[in-house]
């Protein structure tokens, strides 16, 4: 199955320059069974990036474009009165996909964001009293525009914390914003893309991740990276307030094994934890003085605090 993995890499890779760093931990993400927020400024690339995902997968695919004006049901959908049927029916609304883009996520209410919630904790969807299953695989990737943007809404805290990355997708150099402009002077590499990978395949490599194996010594690395984020003066990360859930634990776990298989491996290194650990633990460590990139930065001062314990990371 890691044949799949490179062609899903290949495809994208068509379609974005200088993004691999950024497509190897969304990959990484969607196979830990993960949510993923992309945030940066418009005209990044995050929707390109998000379709192309989901062009090379053989998925449906939903896209809600987040307003101040959008409601909860138009995220999760409405019953309504069938004429016909004599009856209320179910609607279902754009987050019945498999892969779900919300679009400028930050620029809706809290009331419309929360809407998401259940959906990206239990991969559910309760209206009037009634719940109802999303697909399988399911995962939501979120954009949004920096918080001083016009007309946006911060993210409150439980919502931040449902997704497993928080990733940026960072500048061009000189070479491949040209290579860019060559790329798509005359075509549109998207609108061609063909899907590589089925669903049945993708819930496979899902399900095999779960088995890419940790050893005990870096479980208790992850551990004490995360608790190094915690206590009320937060002495290691004198920026923040509240250091990384428990859920933020789970998700360092989840990512490093995403990551291990996305680079061909059956078994997480170091590495893999290091270089999820800022997309995974940054955007849960809550209040501090500092904004987001002070964050990043007090999460690597963090790796390279904690001593990284040295072994032979396979089963053998």
């Amino acid at each position: 199955m890691q044949d799949k993995i490179a062609a899903v890499r290949e495809n994208i890779a068509r379609v974005m320059i200088g993004r691999e760093q950024v497509t190897d931990l969304l990959l990484a993400a969607f196979l830990a069974g993960g949510h993923v927020l992309l945030e940066d400024m418009p005209g990044t690339g995050k929707t390109v990036l998000t379709r192309a995902m989901a062009r090379s997968m053989d998925v449906r695919f939903g896209r809600i474009q987040f307003t101040p004006d959008l409601l909860p049901g138009d995220v999760t959908g409405i019953h309504f009165f069938h004429q016909q049927k004599g009856e209320f029916v179910f609607r279902e609304g754009p987050v019945f996909a498999n892969i779900l883009l919300a679009d400028e996520i930050n620029r809706a209410t809290p009331r419309t964001q929360s809407a998401l919630l259940e959906c990206m904790a239990e991969q559910q969807v309760t209206v009037d009293g009634e719940t109802s299953r999303l697909a399988d695989p399911f995962m939501v990737i979120a954009t949004q525009n920096p918080v001083e943007t016009y007309g946006c809404f911060p993210l409150p805290e439980a919502q931040l914390d449902r997704f497993l990355m928080k990733l940026s997708m960072g500048g061009l150099t000189e070479a491949q914003e040209r290579a860019m402009i060559d790329r798509f002077l005359t075509a549109e590499p998207l609108e061609t893309l063909e899907p590589v990978m089925t669903r049945e395949e993708a819930i496979e490599l899902r399900r095999a991740c779960r088995q890419v194996y940790v050893h005990e010594d870096l479980r208790t690395y992850m551990v004490k990276l995360v608790q190094g984020t915690r206590g009320a003066s937060a002495e290691s990360l004198p920026g923040t307030q509240n250091g990384v859930s428990p859920r933020g634990t789970l998700a360092l776990l989840r990512a490093s094994q995403g990551c291990a298989m996305v680079r061909g491996r059956d078994y997480v290194t170091p590495e893999d934890i290091k270089d999820t650990a800022a997309a995974v633990l940054a955007h849960r460590c809550i209040g501090g003085e500092g904004g987001e990139r002070e964050k990043h930065i007090l999460i690597k001062q963090l790796l390279s605090a904690v001593p990284v314990p040295t072994e032979n990371w396979s089963r053998s």
